[in-house]
């Protein structure tokens, strides 16, 4: 049931976690997409026109939004602060770990959605060709940063397992349906 749902930061890493707002995130998130286009063009032209829509990105624990554009080796990525009322054709929001576990596949979206863990608003066919594209390359969290061999192997362990530590730390689900 939604209302077992927990999956929020504690208020220390969210501390920890509110001078990213200040620190040149967006440049920095802008150059890592652009470079996964580089690598894998196919997930990018899977998106058709959709990549040119804007997707709004708000975890519910931290104070800053991401608004992404993923157009390719023309993508952008800006941080925002939360809720600054930006325009855009998609709005996703929900706790920092669950968006993460809508991205790298260890959550179903539909579940998530019908027990109210994240909410959507705007145009819901751009994200369905968004998810389409992720779920349908398999990616990996080494693919995002371009590692591979047995550093990609460490990459996908490290960031698989800190995951994992960080969902059961908050009590957001590890894998699968919310609890």
């Amino acid at each position: 049931m939604a209302e077992h749902f927990r999956g929020e930061l504690p208020r220390l890493l969210r501390l920890l976690a509110a001078p990213a707002g200040f620190l040149p995130l967006g440049p920095a998130l802008t150059m890592a997409v652009r470079r996964f286009a580089r690598r894998k063009p196919a997930v990018f032209d899977r998106l058709g026109d959709y990549g040119k829509c804007s997707f709004l990105i708000e975890p519910s624990d931290l104070d800053v939004s991401f608004l992404m554009v993923p157009d390719g080796t023309r993508a952008e990525v800006k941080c925002l602060r939360r809720r600054a009322n930006q325009p855009a054709d998609v709005t996703v929001r929900g706790p920092l770990l669950v968006l993460l576990g809508l991205l790298d596949g260890t959550f179903d979206g539909d579940a998530l959605f019908f027990n109210r863990a994240i909410s959507v608003s705007g145009r819901t066919d751009a994200l369905v060709a968004l998810r389409n594209a992720i779920e349908d390359a398999e990616l990996t969290p080494a693919d995002f940063v371009g590692a591979t061999g047995g550093l990609g192997r460490l990459v996908d362990r490290s960031v698989i397992g800190g995951l994992g530590l960080a969902r059961r730390f908050t009590g957001s689900p590890i894998s699968g349906e919310p609890s």
